[in-house]
């Protein structure tokens, strides 16, 4: 029995002294560092990917509200908000949806919160992190000076932002590498669109 033991460790000493234990460690050390990296590239793809996505979104809402009469603004549905801007999260929401997004609840949400006089803003938590838009129907900007208005001109504007939870598989596979790093699981993309009030 002890012959045959020295004869195993001698082989396995013989075997790990050989080329080939040197590559199994090279290997073992750098699969760890290419998952992460893998899943980096993924994750931060995917970002920019759903932040495109959400900046489309975001135009179609402000888009439709600048369009939109403003002689309701003064008068707040029951769910706090005009109804001119409380169809502005529906539209949101559905074009989240239709490009492959959850809305996390927005297109269904009807409590609005007051932000000032001609701002109202949407919170929903049916997603990683609360999903917050807000609709400014005041929202001012000043064109840059011309010929023919050499001071600019102050523009009447509706902003529409977006603040989107984005859940982070990047947290996931940093531990394979750093076994004590904390990193925030989620974040909030932020998108904000403003478009001249036409009505």
């Amino acid at each position: 029995m002890k012959r045959m033991f020295a004869i195993l460790r001698s082989r396995v000493y013989a075997r790990l002294s050989s080329s080939d234990a040197a590559q199994i460690a090279e290997f073992a050390i750098s699969v760890p560092l290419l998952v992460v990296f893998a899943v980096s590239i993924y994750d931060f793809g995917n970002a920019f990917g759903i932040k495109y996505k959400l900046v489309d979104a975001v135009r179609e809402g402000a888009r439709f509200a600048a369009n939109t009469p403003t002689r309701d603004l003064t008068n707040p549905s029951a769910g706090g908000a005009p109804a001119s801007v409380a169809v502005v999260p529906k539209i949101v929401g559905n074009y989240l949806t239709s490009a492959g997004l959850t809305d996390c609840g927005l297109a269904a949400a009807t409590m609005a919160t007051a932000q000032g006089a001609l701002a109202w803003s949407y919170s929903v938590s049916g997603c990683s992190g609360p999903l917050t838009l807000t609709i400014n129907r005041g929202a001012t900007f000043t064109t840059s000076a011309t010929t023919l208005y050499p001071q600019g001109q102050t523009v009447e504007a509706t902003q529409v932002t977006l603040s989107y939870p984005y859940q982070w598989q990047f947290t996931n596979v940093i531990k394979l590498i750093a076994p004590g790093a904390s990193y925030a699981s989620s974040s909030n993309l932020v998108t904000s669109a403003v478009v001249q009030n036409l009505n």
